[in-house]
């Protein structure tokens, strides 16, 4: 079966969202935590983490157009501060609760029950029983015009990770620990290694 371009654009929109959306495949599952200039803190998930460049190191995460108003957004442009946070499988429910329309000034952390923690000298919130804790420092903020959506660049500033998941030759398994991994809108899995390979070489 073809489907063009067209056929995309004539699909109702729930359903257009959610093929698209879901056609990009397996990504990280990531909670986003930020804070704003007046002490509300905001956690939601993202499914657009990309990996920038590893000196310096830097992610970049797509959020949608802010044509409605964006907690995190405006919070990371406030303070230049977010957390990434990589939850276990088992708290697939409680991420997914973070995507929910909250009034401005609720806080997802209480709203699901995930427990809030912060750092000394750092603004962001983090995930208490997140595997992975990564402290943002915000870089860019790049408009992308042809939809609205704006890529968010920002730099490491920390990392709080089990260094039994890292490996001598510096390699994360985000598999061993179970990390949460979505696609599309509403569905979460557990990743599984299928084998790792040295350099490619002729």
């Amino acid at each position: 079966m073809i489907i063009t371009r067209h056929d995309i654009e004539q699909q109702e929109q729930r359903y257009r969202t959610a093929f698209v959306n879901s056609l990009a495949g397996f990504r990280q599952a990531v909670l986003v935590g930020s804070k704003g200039a007046d002490g509300s803190m905001n956690l939601a998930i993202f499914n657009s983490l990309i990996h920038l460049g590893a000196n310096p190191a830097l992610f970049g995460l797509i959020n949608r157009p802010d044509t409605v108003p964006r907690d995190t957004l405006r919070n990371i442009r406030e303070t230049g501060e977010y957390s990434l946070n990589y939850v276990h499988a088992s708290q697939f429910e409680k991420a997914h609760q973070t995507s929910a329309r909250y009034e401005h000034g609720v806080s997802e952390f209480e709203m699901t029950g995930l427990e809030a923690m912060f750092y000394p000298d750092h603004v962001a919130p983090f995930v208490t029983d997140a595997v992975v804790k990564i402290c943002m420092t915000l870089e860019e903020i790049i408009p992308i015009p042809i939809n609205g959506t704006v890529l968010i660049i920002g730099s490491i500033a920390h990392v709080d990770i089990d260094t039994s998941v890292v490996g001598s030759d510096g390699f994360v398994s985000l598999s061993d620990a179970e990390v949460l991994v979505s696609q599309g809108l509403d569905a979460y899995f557990i990743a599984k290694l299928v084998g790792r390979l040295p350099y490619a070489s002729i």
